[in-house]
């Protein structure tokens, strides 16, 4: 029998027919009176749902709300001093009371896991294809030939085009989203009846997220397996899933079908949740973006000219263009943005305007004044009135110094004040960005992920920069958290008429964010424009593509009769 004849066999043998009616109805899991501990600390107190064969739902809420906490306890696999107690059913069997060695049974095959970095959850220094087989070890199939062979074809079902090259790869040789499928075609492969899914896109571009939602959608569907998504974007909840529950600080405020929830939020929270979300609300600070704008002059040059750059790279021996003839230009105290993908050479544009990169060719300024070419002094200078705001705050803040003396070391290199003035304006800095002075004592790791964001920011403020360049500031924070970000860094243009380049993946946010816009495809602008205008009348496909992936304000509805699991056979009949 042929490998994709054993899969065929295997999907047929799972359930390419319909279930009985009385079946379907069952609840595959069900969760009653759950709560969950560290220790002293209760995270999750007495939730409770129901997720049927088929369906799905989603766990909702901000980081600390205890979403993920649920879904490592439906999987066992909460940290030794985490005590869970209540009721958790899996097809009808309390797992909860079951020992650690009569659930391993259960966890990958009836159950999998798609955790939310693949970069954490594949070992390194081991290949793809090494780390497959034990996902393949699953299946009961004794003939390793043949379980290679049916991780290949999983592989290609989940959209990897050269799946050889793939398994023989290591982790690092493939992009986060090739990763992400390779953690799902092996969460699928054993065909398990439950997929839980923890923030399985949080950090991928808009179009990738998209795909692999909608490949996490396929394989629901067509193989009939029961998904559990955790989010904490409404959004992506709403496209995605059946029904939603809304939680914060591990107690549910909202819960029902996504259509109610969506679209009545009944709590405050999950209004606010729906009201934090870029994509359902393009014009929330449409009047603190437009006062900035309004305080520009059209009449004057601009802050920033980037005229025919390129910058050229030698990788294995072959020359690679990662920035071909860019040019644009941002007005003085407006926000222009840099999307595209990752690989579209965004971030390779903004090292040229910091001065960290010399272009090949083409002129690059600030405030007038050329920056490539310039000393290490007089660059040195320039950054006065240059800064730069980091993806991950947690990466480029110091962990072993406290907030106090992240924000002043710049004053301090620059040697700007007496030690009295220094503190002024650490102080000044903080209140800037909505931060009290308690936490001035803190080091990194006390502080949230928003107000590490928050402390960079102010770390960029404290010299009274002209220009500040933001690097996906937010693609790590919750949305409620990014929300908070936005207000304080318009609010701040508007006080201080400070110039933006923010680079992003995420048009939902720039749309909100920015006046201006360029999309970036392979080293090259294809589209330019106002916000307005790229939104309303994209003239370039993948800008078209990169809108077409903002998730909809619109519910689908989720009463369209599921395709059947034979679908899926048919196409393991043609591979």
């Amino acid at each position: 029998m042929a490998p994709q004849d054993r899969l065929t066999a295997s999907l047929i043998r799972t359930g390419s027919a319909p279930r009985p009616t009385a079946q379907k109805a069952t609840a595959l899991l069900q969760v009653e009176r759950l709560s969950v501990a560290y220790g002293p600390n209760t995270v999750v107190t007495d939730v409770g749902f129901s997720l049927g064969r088929g369906d799905s739902l989603a766990l909702i809420g901000e980081s600390g709300s205890g979403k993920s906490t649920i879904a490592r306890a439906v999987l066992r696999l909460l940290p030794s001093e985490g005590r869970a107690t209540g009721r958790i059913a899996f097809d009808g069997r309390d797992v909860l009371g079951l020992s650690e060695r009569q659930f391993r049974p259960l966890r990958g095959r009836a159950i999998g896991f798609v955790p939310q970095d693949p970069g954490n959850a594949l070992n390194p220094v081991r290949t793809i294809g090494v780390q497959a087989e034990e996902a393949a070890a699953l299946l009961g199939e004794p003939d390793k030939a043949i379980r290679t062979e049916l991780v290949l074809d999983m592989f290609a079902q989940v959209g990897l085009d050269n799946p050889r090259r793939v398994y023989d790869s290591y982790p690092h040789q493939l992009s986060g989203g090739m990763l992400q499928r390779v953690l799902i075609g092996l969460a699928v492969l054993p065909r398990p009846a439950l997929l839980v899914a923890d923030e399985p896109t949080s950090a991928l571009d808009v179009t990738i997220q998209k795909r692999i939602l909608d490949l996490l959608s396929r394989l629901q569907q067509e193989l009939d397996i029961s998904l559990l998504l955790v989010t904490h974007d409404l959004a992506i909840a709403a496209e995605r899933a059946d029904e939603l529950v809304v939680l914060r600080n591990g107690v549910i405020q909202e819960a029902g079908r996504t259509a109610s929830v969506f679209s009545s939020p009944a709590s405050a929270y999950a209004r606010k949740l729906h009201a934090d979300v870029p994509a359902l609300n393009p014009d929330r600070y449409a009047e603190l973006r437009d006062a900035g704008f309004r305080r520009s002059n059209p009449g004057t040059a601009p802050k920033i000219e980037v005229s025919a750059v390129t910058k050229t790279f030698t990788v294995d021996g072959e020359p690679l263009t990662a920035v071909d003839d860019v040019s644009f230009a941002v007005p003085a105290g407006t926000t222009h943005a840099l999307v595209g993908e990752s690989g579209s050479g965004k971030t390779t544009t903004i090292r040229m305007l910091l001065g960290l990169e010399d272009p090949d060719s083409g002129d690059i300024s600030v405030a007038g004044e050329p920056i490539s070419g310039r000393s290490q002094d007089a660059l040195r200078a320039a950054r006065r009135h240059l800064q730069f705001v980091y993806q991950n705050p947690f990466t480029s803040l110091d962990p072993t110094w406290k907030v106090e003396q992240l924000v002043r070391e710049p004053l301090d290199r620059f040697r700007i004040g007496t030690r009295a003035e220094r503190t002024a304006r650490v102080r000044e800095a903080l209140a800037n960005v909505g931060l009290d002075e308690h936490l001035l004592a803190r080091k990194p790791q006390a502080l949230s992920g928003g107000q590490r964001q928050r402390v960079a920011i102010a770390r960029s403020l404290v010299l009274k920069p002209d220009v500040i360049v933001l690097d996906e500031p937010t693609s790590a924070l919750d949305v409620s958290v990014q929300a908070d970000i936005v207000r304080v860094l318009l609010s701040l243009q508007v006080d201080l008429g400070l110039t933006y380049v923010f680079v992003s993946h995420d048009l939902a946010l720039v749309r909100q964010l920015a006046h201006t816009v360029s999309v970036m495809h392979r080293g090259r602008i294809v589209e330019h424009g106002t916000v307005a205008e790229i939104f309303s009348n994209p003239q370039h496909p993948y800008t078209a593509s990169l809108l077409a992936a903002i998730p909809s304000a619109a519910v689908a509805n989720r009463d369209v009769p599921r395709l059947r699991p034979r679908s899926i056979v048919k196409q393991a009949e043609h591979a």
